[in-house]
């Protein structure tokens, strides 16, 4: 019996009972030998059979009692990995792992980032895992970019060093071929003075061949190392073979010269996968080192860390803002478009937010600080950018497929096409040339390197553009939408309603009904009821406290005031409450076709007037749209208005799709049934109150501005509230997917070409090692072509 023993975290136990029956339920688990489940520490300590039961049955139980076992993320560099079949490997090893629910190995980064119920699986476990499969791992603890940095420029100048020693040693065997050809015998076409070049280019220059091929074979895989170490190993004994038996025709200089073209091949890789990631270098220099910081009444300056809730901060003129925090003294112009893509600098006095990172133009300010380190705005955006490109896009999952079985099929291959030469012809020469063409020209790198290197390169540019994609997976989704429909307040208009009509009727002025209006309507957090509080506000009129108050959702409000009940809503409030509006059915009609939302005012089942509120259409809503519609998308608009006031405002931007007098819990029933009509959709909202319409959307966009936005609510986040971020990044997605569908295309053209063309004799192995050397170059070349999207 192997026995086991895990901490879980369990969270949702609020009593002794609740551990109580948490621990009855594991113990009666077959395979359980021992538990206890702890209510302080909220964990429960499990020791079992791990033959009869793994984690994934003790937190099913857990569950099933009633309590939540969250999951912990972990995030891994590996070193040693070449090309997606290392990739492919090291993926499948820890999803192998008991426990683990989740694991994506990303080529491009050399990461590995492993979701596991919280406590169950050691740090130690998943670093031998990846050991056993033949890599080097090690926690990445915090985001080091100059130790990355360091990292990448390690790597380069050891590949740089190998190729320039590989080179000098290969060129006197590339000279010797031509020697050879024109029948002239030196020094060079000596065979053994050959030998000695080779053996050194092959062995010691080579030896990162032998090493990867071995470790990728021993962990149970095999990938472009065991490629590389066959080819030019069988071209270097079958060369020593033939200086045994006297035969003058040796393949040295092919051996050598493709591991040299191999290395130039991998030291340009590793330069341009350096620069997919520029963009988050960019965010994370965003962050300046220090801040002026009043303490004990003095200003100091402290390094950016010990930053601490509460501090009071100092910024001058030109200085950057060192986190977030509210403005207590002081007023200024901002920068921020390294955080919103907005060039206009936004104007901040006493009260506003600002965003650490970003740029005091003019002013200097003090403000409080209320969110420092992994909390601030930059350090989420910069997880968000981290974690949606080590994820993966849905059409990468072919070319994963083909990375597993690809290295095994092109072996297959190669001696299909070396035991076809000999057997056919007779011709062993030919047949061991063609197949180490075979063998050196496929390449997996490519088909690896495809994907990953255009998200990293989609994703970092959204964020310097203010839009951030939560996964590979939104990317890809918002290139196939055909639909997207908008949420009217705060979306395609500013959401900062104002009061334009006031109309009282009977013996009613427009001050009482205001007042009577704001009265009720001053513990409301609607934004027309706020709006009509700020007219009353801006009138100087005494606003009284009334009591009862009641929101409906969707209609309005009901309170009493004076020991009168008094509504403020819609027509369906009023026809609800069987209030007559009869006598001011013009004055709705008019404005509602001037698109102003009217709302009724009633004092004891007697309608007092009218007041109407406006809200501001945002400057480039129209031209978004427009945009939109010019790229093909269905556009809808959906709000809570009646019909008349809806179809006025999308006149106004030009929707003709409008869906009106939507609750606001409707929203997303709303999107389901577009959806069950085929189409794609996007959901365009606040990130916050619609919620439910953004998760039920194929796409959803939560636009805001700064700390305001719900970076978490959508799966893209939209940092301004400029429609036009909107096109931007469904452009920016369309641009990204092709450019995908480009390297899958020359990736998977390059192999299915360039191996029966090698089989057939048609490349020489120098010219298809240099071939391979460069296909996942120009894979990760033209992903970077992504940089230039304006």
């Amino acid at each position: 019996m192997a026995t086991r023993k895990v901490t879980i975290d369990v969270l949702g136990m609020t009593c002794a009972a609740c551990s109580a029956r948490g621990e009855k339920a594991l113990k009666k688990k077959e395979g359980v030998i021992d538990t206890s489940v702890n209510l302080l520490q909220q964990k429960a300590n499990v020791e079992f059979d791990d033959q009869k039961l793994k984690v994934k049955d003790l937190v099913n139980t857990i569950e099933k009692t009633g309590y939540q076992v969250p999951l912990e993320r972990r995030t891994l560099l590996v070193e040693g990995m070449t090309c997606s079949a290392c990739s492919a490997r090291v993926e499948k090893v820890l999803s192998r792992l008991d426990g683990v629910t989740y694991a994506n190995v990303n080529l491009s980064t050399n990461k590995a980032v492993v979701e596991f119920p919280s406590g169950a699986i050691e740090d130690q476990v998943l670093i031998k895992a990846i050991e056993k499969a033949g890599y080097k791992a090690e926690v990445e603890v915090e985001r080091d970019v100059d130790r990355e940095k360091e990292m990448r420029e390690k790597e380069i100048k050891s590949l740089k060093r190998s190729f320039i020693v590989s080179a000098i040693f290969s060129l006197p065997l590339f000279s010797a071929m031509f020697f050879h050809m024109a029948g002239r015998h030196n020094i060079l076409t000596n065979g053994y003075f050959q030998l000695v070049l080779a053996t050194f280019v092959q062995f010691v220059i080579g030896s990162r061949f032998y090493t990867g091929a071995y470790k990728s074979l021993r962990g149970g895989g095999a990938n472009m190392d065991v490629l590389v170490a066959l080819g030019t190993t069988a071209a270097y004994f079958y060369s020593i073979y033939n200086l045994i038996i006297g035969v003058d025709e040796f393949y040295f200089e092919a051996s050598a010269v493709i591991i040299t073209l191999i290395l130039l091949g991998k030291t340009f890789e590793a330069v341009a996968k350096g620069r997919t990631s520029e963009a988050i270098k960019k965010l994370i220099g965003l962050q300046p080192k220090t801040a002026r910081v009043i303490r004990d009444g003095e200003e100091v300056d402290l390094p950016i860390e010990n930053v601490v809730i509460g501090d009071i901060i100092v910024v001058r003129p030109g200085e950057k803002i060192p986190v977030d925090g509210v403005i207590v003294e002081g007023n200024s112009s901002i920068d921020e478009s390294m955080i919103t893509g907005e060039s206009i600098p936004v104007d901040k006095s006493v009260g506003d937010e600002v965003i650490g990172a970003t740029i005091n133009k003019f002013g200097s300010f003090k403000f409080r600080a209320t969110k420092v380190g992994k909390d601030t705005v930059l350090a989420q955006i910069v997880k968000l950018v981290e974690e949606a490109q080590g994820s993966k896009a849905p059409v990468q999952r072919l070319a994963d497929k083909i990375s597993g079985i690809f290295v095994p099929v092109v072996v297959a291959i190669a001696l299909v096409t070396l035991l076809g030469y000999y057997l056919i012809k007779g011709d062993f020469n030919t047949g061991l040339i063609n197949a180490v063409a075979v063998l050196v020209i496929a390449c997996p790198c490519a088909l690896g390197l495809a994907t990953p290197t255009a998200i990293m390169v989609g994703t970092g540019k959204g964020a310097e553009n203010g839009i951030l994609f939560k996964s590979g997976e939104h990317l890809e989704k918002a290139h196939e939408m055909d639909t997207i429909v908008f949420d009217k307040t705060g979306t395609i208009t500013k959401g900062e309603p104002e009061v334009t009509d006031i109309v009282p009727i009977g013996n009613m002025d427009s001050n009482e009904l205001l007042k009577i209006a704001a009265s009720v309507e001053k513990t409301s957090e609607h934004p027309l009821g706020q709006a009509i509080v700020r007219r009353a506000e801006e009138k100087l009129l005494m606003i009284e406290q009334a009591k009862e108050f009641t929101a409906i959702p969707g209609k309005g409000i009901k309170a009493v005031l004076d020991d009168k009940t008094v509504y403020v809503g819609n027509r369906r409030l009023m026809e609800e409450e069987n209030i007559d509006v009869k006598s001011l059915e013009e004055n709705l009609s008019q404005l509602e076709e001037e698109g102003k939302t009217a709302m009724l005012v009633a004092v004891d089942g007697k309608v007092a007037g009218i007041i109407a509120v406006a809200d501001k259409i945002k400057e480039n809503s129209k031209e978004a749209i427009k945009k939109l519609m010019d790229m093909g998308l269905e556009v809808y608009m959906i709000t809570g208005d009646n019909e008349r006031t809806a179809r006025a405002i999308g006149k106004q931007v030009g929707i003709r799709n409008v869906l009106a007098e939507v609750l606001p819990e409707n929203k997303a029933e709303v999107v389901e049934k577009i959806k069950a009509e085929g189409k794609k959709v996007g959901m365009v909202g606040d990130g916050i109150n619609d919620a439910p319409a953004l998760v039920a959307a194929d796409v959803g966009f939560a636009i805001g501005t700064g700390t305001d936005v719900a970076i978490e609510a959508a799966d893209v986040t939209l940092m301004r509230g400029d429609l036009m971020a909107i096109v931007t990044a469904i452009r920016l997605s369309h641009r990204t997917m092709r450019t995908i569908k480009q390297n899958l295309f020359w990736a998977f053209f390059y192999n299915t070409v360039g191996i029966p063309f090698s089989a057939l004799g048609f490349l020489n192995p120098m010219i298809a090692g240099a071939a391979m050397a460069f296909s996942s170059v120009s894979v990760v070349t033209n992903s970077l072509r992504l940089r230039n999207f304006k």
